[in-house]
């Protein structure tokens, strides 16, 4: 892409999903990804002037002398991204493509979170780590993500979220605020999101498109699987045919709800039907539920 062409894709993005960050998702976001305040640090011995209800009356009956619980302010959250850039992100049939809707979401997602004075990286994967962003705060590093996201070529093609998962729970030691989008076309990673689940706060958020769920009655149709490169004729005439590419995407979408419900993590569904079904209604939704 060239560069004059992918600053005003920016310049539009970053217009687009900053007003709906400033307007819509600012109190949303940080009613539902509070600090905690403040965190237990470490013990010391009571000094003169301590508040008597910091005393830890376990330790001091130990040591038969007064000792207190030092607290810490907590500091601001990181919010990790790890977006799919496999070849199946690149369709779409309604408003948009699911690569172009991916994008819309991590950049509101990415200016909702340095509004909060919190720390913003990115994952990058297809069926391996195609890039990792280290999270930083300010404008300039969102600006750098969502150019990333316009611009970046994967060297694969296939999906692996179990990859995705596992690396993330290598590289982030702390706690973190994780949002997963892709369209999960994937199976055998719910254990590493279990795994994943009990460290983070992750969050699911399936991205779909309205031709994946069902095919229209429109003859013989020539068809390439984006990820294995496989060529196929389907007679879509069929109703079977038809009702076994439905009953594909069904069984999918339920594989990725049940693991994200056995790991007790959030999951949030969006389509490129924007009109039918507004990703920003989504993400409000699951921001108030959370806040309440």
């Amino acid at each position: 892409m060239e560069t004059s062409e992918l600053l005003k894709k920016v310049r539009k993005i970053e217009i687009k999903t900053k007003n709906l960050s400033n307007h819509i998702f600012s109190g949303e976001y940080h009613s539902t990804f509070k600090g905690r305040g403040m965190s237990f640090s470490e013990v010391r011995e009571y000094q003169y002037g301590d508040d008597v209800r910091n005393i830890d009356w376990n330790v001091t009956a130990r040591y038969n002398t007064p000792y207190i619980k030092v607290y810490e302010e907590e500091r601001e959250l990181t919010v990790m991204l790890l977006i799919d850039v496999s070849e199946s992100s690149f369709f779409g049939t309604v408003n948009q493509m699911k690569n172009e809707l991916i994008t819309e979401i991590s950049a509101v997602l990415s200016f909702s979170a340095t509004n909060n004075n919190d720390k913003v990286g990115v994952i990058f994967f297809t069926d391996k780590i195609e890039k990792f962003i280290p999270p930083k705060k300010g404008k300039s590093h969102i600006l750098r993500i969502i150019r990333e996201l316009l611009n970046f070529e994967a060297s694969q093609s296939k999906t692996s979220i179990d990859v995705a998962l596992r690396y993330f729970s290598n590289v982030m030691k702390k706690r973190t605020i994780a949002f997963l989008i892709s369209d999960f076309m994937d199976e055998g990673y719910s254990k590493s999101l279990d795994l994943v689940s009990r460290k983070h706060d992750l969050i699911g958020i399936h991205v779909s498109d309205p031709r994946e769920e069902s095919l229209p009655n429109v003859g013989l149709i020539r068809v390439k699987d984006a990820e294995s490169g496989q060529v196929m004729w389907l007679d879509t005439s069929s109703k079977s045919v038809r009702n076994n590419y439905a009953k594909h995407f069904i069984e999918n979408k339920d594989r990725c709800k049940t693991a994200f419900l056995k790991g007790g993590s959030d999951l949030i569904n969006v389509t490129t039907d924007v009109h039918r079904k507004p990703y920003v209604r989504e993400l409000m939704n699951f921001f108030k539920r959370r806040g309440g």
